[in-house]
This record gives structure tokens, sequence and C-alpha cells, in this order.
């Protein structure tokens, strides 16, 4: 149960005009957006995406909402149309990868990464990654 309902949107077009719990502003606003159609830049520029929960969260549940059956345009949506794109960008990349998991993301952007956790430790991401699911999923 979310305590603390002094939220208020700190910029776009909502500043000032709310004050309340999180989940209301966040369902209110993505339901009025949908029905509008709006594309995710319009809608993440209403309740202004800067680095607010009260931003951070609607950008983040409408982008995956239209876009979340396609990660890449999922993920490209969340960089390029919000103003705090590295968390929007974190949470959309984060869903879509646990939705999809490594074949939803293009060939393009895989081949090559490193995997470094260091200088020099080329795959070690890939190494914890396929340790934590024998520890956790295959066991």
């Amino acid at each position: 149960m979310e305590v603390d309902e002094s939220y208020e949107p700190r910029g776009g077009k909502f500043a000032g005009t709310y004050q309340g719990p999180l989940w209301k502003f966040v369902q209110k606003r993505i339901d009025e957006a949908r029905r509008k159609g709006l594309s995710a830049v319009d809608a993440c520029n209403e309740w202004h995406s800067a680095a607010f929960l009260l931003e951070t969260m609607p950008c983040v549940i409408y982008i995956l909402m239209r876009h979340g059956h396609e990660p890449e345009e999922a993920i490209v949506r969340a960089v390029n149309d919000t103003k705090d794109n590295d968390t929007v960008a974190a949470i959309v990349g984060a869903a879509v990868g646990a939705l999809h998991r490594k074949a939803g993301l293009p060939e393009r952007w895989v081949t090559g990464l490193t995997g470094r956790t260091a200088e020099r430790d080329d795959g070690q991401i890939q190494r914890l990654v396929l340790e934590s699911k024998r520890v956790w999923w295959d066991s």
C-alpha cells in the first residue's frame, strides 16, 4: 500500500495540477494518452519524462503498453522520446529483456559485445548470467 500521497508533477502539462498517490496519476494519465492515441513522445512530453517518479513511471508503462511486443522499438522510443532517457530506457530494456530474452534483441545489438566487468575479462557478464541461471533456475 502506498502511504505517501504527496506526489506532485514538477514539469510538463500537469505541473501544479495534481497532488496525490502515484498510482492514480499514472492510471489517469496513461488511460487519457491511450484514449487520445498519443505517440510515446507526445505522451511523455505531457507529463515531462524527467528524473522523477511521477514522470518516469507513466513513460515506462506507456512505452511498454504501446511497444512492449517489439523490444527494439520499445528501447528506441525510451531513448529517443524521453528526457530522462537513461533511466526510462534502463527500465524498459530490463522489462523487454525479461519478456523476450536475448532472442528478442536485434543481432546487430548483440554482436561484438564484450561482456566485460573490467578491462581484461571479456565474456565475464555472459559467464555470470549463465552461472546465475544454473544456480537459480536449473536446480
